[in-house]
């Protein structure tokens, strides 16, 4: 793994920074961030391979890897286990459950890419990273960050439902309210002068919640 670009401190990483970047082998060989720029990226980490909350996830984003290609979005994994683990793990849940994994894994033994992330620090009491989630815009700047603990699975349909409020939110110039999904209504900005509010129009509902059809 190329870590020259990991110099960033862990505990720092915030929304709107640009992710560190890396070169690391995976599942399908080697592989850099600097490849997935011009797409989206969910770039996750689990916690270790040959597990059952892992195990679970790895077959639902299988499964639903063609819906997040449908926004131009690519899935990226990692996990401390070493290539040839990940191998073995996948190539088992092909056996078992029928589901081949045509997404990168990433080995991170050094736990530099980990570290850099946020997903184990030096405080840590094992190498398991917890279950981080990233979703990166095309130019390579993080736009959302989701954690899990360890013995709770993540929500691919959610996973899938944050990537596609990210793109219509940056597109339409507008926010999405609660529980939003495809063909829901947006809404606009909310004011932050005097005179916007009290120019804004009315016809749409109060200046601080004015819905508009996407």
């Amino acid at each position: 793994m190329d870590g020259t670009d990991l110099g960033m401190d862990a505990r720092s990483l915030r929304i709107n920074d640009i992710a560190p970047g890396f070169s690391a082998r995976s599942t399908a060989g080697e592989v850099s961030l600097a490849a997935y720029r011009g797409r989206w990226l969910l770039f996750f980490s689990h916690p270790a391979d040959f597990t059952s909350v892992c195990t679970s996830e790895f077959i639902a984003l299988a499964r639903a890897k063609e819906k997040f290609a449908e926004l131009d979005c690519e899935l990226l994994g990692l996990s401390v286990d070493s290539l040839y683990s990940h191998v073995a793990w996948l190539r088992d849940i092909e056996r078992v459950f029928g589901v081949r994994m045509t997404f990168p894994v990433i080995e991170d033994p050094s736990m530099a890419i980990a570290r850099a992330y946020g997903m184990l620090d030096s405080a840590s009491p094992s190498s398991a990273t917890v279950r981080a989630t990233y979703v990166l815009d095309p130019e390579g700047i993080i736009r959302a960050i989701v954690w899990y603990p360890m013995n709770v699975g993540r929500s691919v349909d959610e996973l899938l439902r944050l990537v596609e409020a990210l793109q219509v939110s940056q597109r339409e110039s507008a926010s999405t309210p609660e529980g939003w999904r495809s063909g829901d209504p947006l809404v606009e900005l909310a004011a932050t002068t005097m005179e916007e509010a009290e120019t804004a129009d009315g016809s749409k509902g109060p200046w601080y919640y004015r819905e508009r059809v996407a």
